[in-house]
């Protein structure tokens, strides 16, 4: 590596397209404004805090990666691992599907199976890194990641027309969203309310912020696997006392509904895990916080379409039949 090569990190994620859906907008009321990170080449946005996080674990000398991952953050660790040319050693849950497995194969990772979900998976990771000398990713919870994360926002801070009035996203173990906030700051955008959408049987963050202190639940039980963290990260909690977050839940058939209808209307297939941001418009939850006086005047909403590649047609028509919709 030159000394031009360190000063400057290879990108590793798209730029991906910000863009007003008329059809969506027409169903809302309002203008909706979708960053599509279901574009990028891992098909989510992990690779915009995973890829960061890898890029400089390289400059400080890192020559081997462990991860833990069911899947998006998993296919972020691989590809990010290949194009910076260093070996990966990926543990993931038995609720990971075959075809990740093999994604991430293809992709070069070395996949071992364990545990029944993310923790129990994340827990073997660590113990193998710790004694092989690998350097972990984490699926969420660094500032490498937050910072990887952040450019959604600075990038449609360019590419919107102007300040939305609100924003929209899903959590998991909190990466997402600590990155959205944080890229809120740096634009100066901070006043801005996000809606943190997640599914009931997967809502960690609902939980602690219900209860005011972090939350273990005992098990995943909803299908938004990849919302599946029993315990939200410590950043992201703390980030409820200095930001206007609306924590909100729905069912796991209001994010499958969200899934079809966006198949519908914008001719992409997303998993519930995107569902549940996406439910946020197409089942009334930005009306009903309008209603209980949470939202004020919403004329513009931006939403981010976090993709996944934990779905595919098979699985929607399972869902659709499951779920009588």
């Amino acid at each position: 590596m030159t000394s031009l090569d360190k000063a400057t990190p290879r990108i590793l994620h798209y730029v991906t397209p910000c863009f007003l859906s008329e059809t969506i907008s027409s169903r809302a009321g309002f203008k909706v404004y979708l960053k599509l990170e279901n574009l990028q080449p891992s098909g989510s946005f992990k690779i915009r805090g995973i890829g960061n996080f890898c890029q400089k674990a390289k400059q400080r000398g890192a020559t081997k990666f462990s991860s833990s991952s069911g899947g998006n953050a998993g296919l972020a660790a691989a590809l990010a691992a290949r194009k910076l040319g260093l070996p990966l050693s990926i543990v993931v849950p038995e609720t990971c599907p075959s075809f990740i497995q093999e994604d991430l194969r293809k992709q070069g990772a070395q996949v071992e199976v364990f545990g029944s979900c993310f923790d129990e998976a994340n827990e073997r990771a660590l113990a193998k890194a710790e004694k092989e000398g690998l350097v972990h990713i984490h699926p969420f919870d660094h500032p490498d990641i937050w910072e990887g994360h952040s450019s959604i926002i600075t990038e449609c801070e360019q590419q919107l027309e102007s300040k939305p009035d609100v924003v929209v996203t899903c959590v998991g173990g909190g990466g997402l969203l600590n990155g959205v906030l944080d890229g809120l700051k740096k634009v100066g955008w901070e006043d801005l309310p996000v809606i943190a959408m997640e599914t009931i049987g997967a809502d960690c963050f609902n939980k602690a912020v219900e209860k005011g202190s972090l939350v273990t639940l005992p098990a995943i039980t909803s299908i938004a696997k990849c919302l599946g963290a029993l315990t939200v990260s410590k950043r992201t909690f703390e980030c409820t006392k200095m930001f206007n977050i609306l924590s909100e839940v729905v069912e796991d058939k209001e994010a499958v509904r969200a899934c079809l209808n966006f198949a519908e209307d914008e001719k992409m297939i997303v998993e519930p895990s995107c569902g549940a941001t996406l439910a946020a418009v197409y089942s009334g939850v930005i009306q009903k916080l309008q209603q209980e006086k949470k939202l004020g005047d919403i004329k513009s909403a931006l939403v981010i379409v976090c993709g996944g590649k934990m779905v595919n047609l098979e699985l929607l028509q399972k869902w659709k039949l499951q779920f009588g919709l």
